[in-house]
């Protein structure tokens, strides 16, 4: 019989928001006020504010290149597409509930998720959407195995060298997000759960 335990509290406890920088705890307010209630994330990263202003600040870049005056030709669905379907070949419960939350609110549907975590190549995407994923999963699992032959299959759905930029970036990004999150045993919000499935409340 194994002796392993399951422990459902996080490993490190989050710090007190108003023990927080200015500037951090401002963003976490912020969020807050838009979504209702703050992702584990924001507190579990906040106990070392050097790093919570570097990975928010590449996070940003990535999930949001407007804010940094960049436009990409991929889809707010497109990237939590791409984080759901790798963070759950990496295994990363906070990330999977998180992300895929998200994601069905962009997409407008609520099976979504739960499809391309279990079998992207079985979800309700489209061929592109496939496209993007089996490029994504590649960088995810066999990074050191991506040729030109890679490329070119993004080509023929229309993304060019920088949208692969930005589908590798975010993989290998949210790679070190769900090995952080997974370690510190950091568990997603229960609001998470039902996020995109159900209509909200007036």
């Amino acid at each position: 019989m194994s002796s392993h335990t399951s422990n459902p509290t996080p490993r490190y406890p989050q710090p007190d928001i108003n023990t927080l920088p200015e500037d951090i705890r401002a963003k976490v307010m912020e969020v807050q006020e838009k979504s209702g209630f703050i992702p584990n994330v924001f507190l579990g990263f906040a106990r070392r504010p050097a790093e919570w202003r570097a990975f928010f600040a590449y996070h940003d870049a990535l999930m949001a290149p407007e804010s940094v005056g960049r436009t990409s030709n991929l889809t707010k669905g497109d990237r939590e597409m791409i984080v759901t379907t790798t963070s759950a070949a990496n295994h990363c419960l906070y990330c999977v509930v998180a992300h895929g939350a998200i994601l069905r609110i962009h997409e407008k549907k609520p099976l979504v998720a739960d499809q391309v975590a279990v079998n992207y190549r079985k979800a309700d995407i489209t061929p592109r959407q496939r496209a993007m994923l089996d490029f994504a999963m590649k960088v995810c699992l066999h990074s050191d195995e991506i040729e030109d032959a890679d490329f070119a299959r993004l080509q023929t759905h229309g993304f060019n060298d920088e949208d692969a930029w930005d589908i590798a970036a975010i993989t290998a990004f949210f790679g070190l997000s769900n090995r952080m999150a997974s370690f510190s045993n950091m568990l997603p919000n229960p609001e998470f759960y039902l996020l995109g499935r159900v209509p909200r409340q007036k």
